[in-house]
């Protein structure tokens, strides 16, 4: 298996000065031939909606959407590109929520983060309201959140809720840290993993992503999960 056997990548940061991934177009470029290069055929781009610190929009988002698939028409590169967003959970994300003003990917999948550290309040009742609305949840990189790495369950019991999970390729080889290298190997090992991304903001996330194909954990994704990243194209 290689990373074009995921077709489509599911998580990244690529439209230009709109959060901390790509600060211009030569640079969205650049990141995206490289990931084209690595075999992807499809990137559905989530840049942050966080009220203290990306208050982007819906409109602006697919407005400068538009903008990069022009550029990549004029620079000849052939891979197809989308859009979402990826939520983080506070007060304007249920407000959002509540006005469906969403974006989302593939059947209604929304992507969605918390704080690292802290558990949110009421998480179980965000997850309810959201798949109440008609919404998939998608936690984005579950294994970066350190709140659950003193009881792995808790990753259980979210997923009971029928949550979806998204993990970064990169956590395969221990790029964010040891303890996030050995809570993806768990949710690996488990078969908890429905979508793979790159979470790519800079160059040195392609780095690292060119090194993941060797690692083991990378071939027990496969053997161990059902992955929907292909289904998205």
């Amino acid at each position: 298996m290689n990373l074009s056997s995921l077709v489509v990548d599911v998580h990244s940061h690529l439209i230009p000065g709109i959060d901390d991934g790509a600060k211009n177009m030569q640079e969205s470029l650049e990141l995206i031939k490289e990931l084209s290069d690595l075999g992807y055929r499809k990137l559905i781009i989530t840049p942050h909606i966080m009220y203290d610190t990306y208050r982007n929009n819906s409109k602006d988002i697919i407005q400068k959407l538009d903008d990069l698939r022009v550029n990549i028409s004029k620079n000849n590169l052939k891979i197809e590109i989308e859009c979402a967003a990826e939520y983080y959970l506070d007060e304007h994300f249920i407000q959002l929520l509540k006005n469906k003003d969403i974006l989302t990917f593939g059947s209604n999948y929304l992507l969605f983060e918390t704080s690292y550290i802290a558990r949110p309040y009421a998480l179980h009742e965000q997850i309810f309201l959201m798949k109440s609305l008609g919404y998939k949840p998608v936690l984005a990189h579950p294994e970066r959140y350190l709140y659950m790495h003193n009881d792995f369950k808790e990753y259980k019991r979210v997923k009971d809720m029928g949550v979806f999970f998204q993990i970064n390729l990169n956590s395969l080889i221990g790029y964010y840290s040891s303890p996030v290298k050995k809570a993806v190997e768990w949710l690996v090992d488990n078969g908890l993993v429905d979508f793979a991304g790159s979470d790519t903001h800079k160059m040195r996330h392609i780095d690292f992503l060119k090194k993941v194909e060797t690692s083991s954990s990378f071939q027990n994704l496969f053997l161990k999960n059902k992955l929907l990243n292909e289904t998205l194209l």
